[in-house]
């Protein structure tokens, strides 16, 4: 029974490091790493769904007193170099002034899937930001550079291709 034991051990031992050899060699582990795209303002041409968050002044254009804000956007670029929205967006003191709101926009997207958009969201802001292409333009991320008040950070996901 010694001798079963051993190689019913040996035996066991054999599977354990064949399987752990096998964890994380899946289809990825020998794939060939992605081969960098350049971008074009064609890259994100279609619809997104945008989720952002930050703080911005309560009155526009001032620098204090500041509010967080949320909000939702639904925009889509021609792949040409124009974006128009509707957002909702919703400051924690302001609320939502204005829901479903349309906006308007131009964009420019470099070779290196970087992008610098200025968007006019309602009358008299305007808002520059800088953008990050990601997964072949299934995904934007970005931030609103100016005007400085405004501290917005924004993830975008692509719902259609339009």
């Amino acid at each position: 029974m010694g001798r079963m034991t051993s190689m019913a051990l040996l035996a066991c031992c054999a599977v354990v490091c064949l399987g752990a050899r096998g964890i994380g060699a899946g289809p990825q582990a020998n794939a060939e790493p992605k081969k960098h795209r350049e971008c074009s303002d064609r890259t994100i041409k279609g619809t997104y769904g945008v989720q952002i968050q930050g703080t911005r002044p309560i009155t526009p254009g001032t620098m204090q007193p500041t509010e967080s804000v949320i909000g939702v956007v639904i925009r889509t670029y021609d792949g040409e170099g124009s974006f128009t929205q509707v957002d909702n967006v919703k400051g924690s003191v302001s609320g939502i002034p204005v829901p479903d709101r349309p906006g308007f926009g131009t964009y420019e997207v470099r070779e290196d899937c970087t992008a610098i958009a200025t968007a006019q969201p309602g009358p008299g802001i305007v808002l520059e930001e800088r953008l990050v292409i990601v997964d072949d333009g299934e995904e934007i991320r970005g931030i609103t550079s100016s005007p400085l008040s405004v501290m917005v950070t924004s993830v975008s996901r692509r719902i259609d291709t339009r």
